[in-house]
């Protein structure tokens, strides 16, 4: 099991990101893919037609999410903890991952950088 932490810069408010990443309507707008989530602890989530799935576990508007994601059979749920810094150039989004299987650590790692961040800085940056 590996943990990955990592800083991206979005070019909107905390407040709007906190909105993209909780906000189904919005979630679909950047992802162009189906979604369900709601902003509520111990729901369930699916993101990008289902290849992200867990839970919710707790919610602070505009300034944190933290989820657990599931990989199946782990002997430690792995969580993502996502806060939103305001920053001079929009919002420092950190990004802790804990507990991700080795076999999934490359892809989850590319994922976080090519296509979540990625897709959520072009949404707010065209």
């Amino acid at each position: 099991m590996k943990d990955y932490k990592a800083y991206f810069i979005v070019p909107a408010a905390p407040e709007f990101v906190y909105l993209a990443l909780t906000t189904p309507e919005t979630i679909r707008l950047w992802t162009g893919d189906e979604v369900v989530m709601i902003a509520e602890p111990d729901t369930e989530f699916s993101l990008w037609d289902g290849a992200i799935v867990g839970k919710n576990l707790s919610f602070e508007p505009g300034r944190k999410i933290e989820q657990q994601w599931y990989f199946g059979e782990q002997p430690e749920p792995s969580i993502v903890t996502i806060k939103l810094h305001p920053h001079k150039q929009g919002t420092s989004m950190e990004v802790r991952h804990t507990h991700i299987p080795d076999d999934d650590y490359d892809d989850i790692v590319d994922g976080w950088r090519t296509v979540y961040a990625a897709s959520l800085i072009d949404f707010y940056t065209e």
